[in-house]
């Protein structure tokens, strides 16, 4: 059978097909401008009915006979005045122009780049989400991302702030390693240089990635206002905590989520170690932590470094001793044991006796002891015992004597405690850029947020006890004799510090002891002649 040949305007080529569209186009185009008041005023007039239908419905009905009543009265008044009808017409129609003059259209989705952006990280994750078996697969090549990116946002420069991803109910959420590579893949397409944090909802099968803000680091060490056997170690995230701490940042003051850590008798973690790699800031969280101590008992540092960073606590009110080297070390150790055990002593024989704890048993002692490894290196060549094995009693006994310990190390020399220390420092502190295995290691979970590379001083990531792990910015706290610390922030530490102990002066012999001294020595003189 022959074919039948096509029509001349379907042969003849696509070029009259598109300018005849662009014929239409054009036309279309013209209406509209010389349509575009009529336009506007129908769009006004069918808003302006819209609301008045509203109105209406949202009238009791004992009020619509009384306010149809006096709408009709208006109308005839507006009817009976002289150029009422021509003026109400002018005033509804003005009415229905400005009601419906074009407005800047509303953006409701994702501009070009964006949408770029989603069709990117979909792609990335299908071969994660994606199984070959699978008769529905909500993340395949081609796909639609709409369906699996429920919510997003994006900041000024175009790369994505928040997104919230629908992932497949068979995908193995529960399993770490999994987890990871997932953050991992969308920390690396959203961006690098930002703070990530991850939600996982197992039950519903989301995924909520948003970015962080950054923490102050403006908070400079101050008396806070907290409970005794309370101190800050930091700040955190506003939604992380559930208490604030009013702080002065500045010229202002205001609430801070701050990171409170809470000994004695009662608490759950006694002692706490600082870990960071040098200059990360855990000097900075020590000295802090021992102005915050000097207002409730007594403190011991310990300086395994030698460099000097806590000068400024020698001869202070309620400093019991700064020691450097490993001698004194070792004798500050022992007589903190011993003073350990006469605390639990005392205080069972007071609660025997029915008694009170004498005071000087309930007043908190805190153990500072700055890189305990360097202290047993020096121990063990002059053939001492390693202080670690010492601080076993304050250790494990700490918390009924009211003695707290408190331990910094460096990240490389984690390898060197032992097994006393890191059963009873619950509470931990990594400060320092990390990666996330080696806060794994020290915090025993994995932070919720990616580490950024460039970290200032005493940014980290904090845990007490078996707590969730926390963003943490630990006050500024600089050594006061530094020459790079600025005069505001020395003379800040040094209003903190408490006073310098004074020597005790002799006091002029009292004439009646003298008189009685001298008869009771002529009073021996004489036995002895006898």
């Amino acid at each position: 059978m022959a074919r039948r040949p096509l029509p001349r305007i379907l042969s003849s080529g696509s070029a009259s097909i598109t300018r005849s569209r662009e014929f239409a186009r054009t036309a279309a185009d013209s209406a509209t401008d010389v349509l575009h008041p009529l336009i506007m005023i129908t769009r006004g007039l069918r808003l302006l009915a819209g609301a008045g239908r509203q109105k209406w419905a949202a009238t009791p009905k004992d009020r619509r006979g009384p306010t149809l009543f006096l709408v009709a009265a208006c109308v005839l008044v507006v009817a009976l005045v002289p150029y009422g009808t021509f003026t109400a017409l002018v005033a509804v129609m003005a009415a229905a122009a400005w009601k419906g003059r074009a407005r800047t259209p509303v953006r409701t989705g994702p501009d070009e780049a964006e949408t770029a952006r989603l069709r990117a990280l979909y792609e990335a994750l299908v071969p994660y989400f994606s199984t070959p078996d699978d008769p529905s697969p909500l993340f395949a090549h081609g796909g639609d991302w709409d369906q699996v990116f429920n919510d997003y946002e994006f900041d000024g420069d175009g790369r994505v702030s928040r997104l919230r991803v629908t992932y497949p109910a068979h995908f193995t959420d529960s399993e770490a390693a999994s987890r990871a590579r997932i953050e991992q893949l969308l920390h690396a397409k959203s961006g690098r240089g930002r703070e990530y944090r991850f939600g996982w909802d197992e039950e519903g099968n989301q995924l909520v990635m948003s970015v962080l803000d950054a923490l102050p680091t403006s908070i400079a060490a101050q008396r806070f206002v907290i409970a005794p056997g309370e101190t800050v170690l930091g700040f955190t995230d506003d939604d992380a905590v559930q208490r604030t701490v009013p702080v002065s940042d500045g010229d202002e003051t205001r609430d801070a989520p701050g990171v409170v850590w809470r000994t004695g008798a009662r608490t759950t973690e006694p002692h706490l170690l600082i870990v960071g790699q040098p200059g990360s800031g855990t000097t900075t969280l020590m000295r802090s932590i021992a102005l915050q101590a000097l207002q409730q008992g007594d403190i011991l540092i310990i300086e395994g470094s030698g460099v000097g960073e806590y000068a400024c606590f020698n001869g202070r009110e309620g400093v019991l001793a700064v020691e450097c080297g490993a001698a004194g070390a070792l004798a500050t150790l022992e007589w903190a044991a011993h003073e350990t055990e006469r605390r639990l002593i005392e205080a069972n024989r007071a609660r025997q006796a029915g008694h009170a704890v004498p005071e000087d048993t309930g007043r908190p002692l805190w153990i500072l002891l700055d890189r305990p490894s360097v202290l047993g290196h020096l121990a063990a060549a002059g053939g001492g015992p390693d202080p670690q094995e010492l601080l076993q009693v304050p250790l494990r006994h700490g918390r009924a004597a009211s003695v707290t310990v408190v331990m910094t190390e460096q990240l490389d020399s984690l390898d060197g405690l032992n097994d006393t220390v890191r059963t009873h420092t619950r509470a931990r502190v990594v400060l320092g850029h990390c990666s996330p295995a080696q806060i794994e290691s020290v915090l025993g979970l994995e932070p919720h947020t990616t580490p950024t590379p460039d970290v200032p001083p005493g940014r980290g990531y904090a845990r007490l006890g078996n707590g969730p792990v926390l963003r943490i910015q630990v006050p500024a706290t600089p050594d006061p004799y530094d020459d790079a610390t600025s005069e505001a922030q020395r003379q800040t530490v040094l209003g903190l510090l408490p006073g310098r102990r004074t020597a005790i002066e002799a006091s002029a012999p009292d004439p009646a002891a003298a008189e009685t001294a001298t008869d009771s020595v002529a009073l021996e003189a004489v036995a002895v002649s006898d």
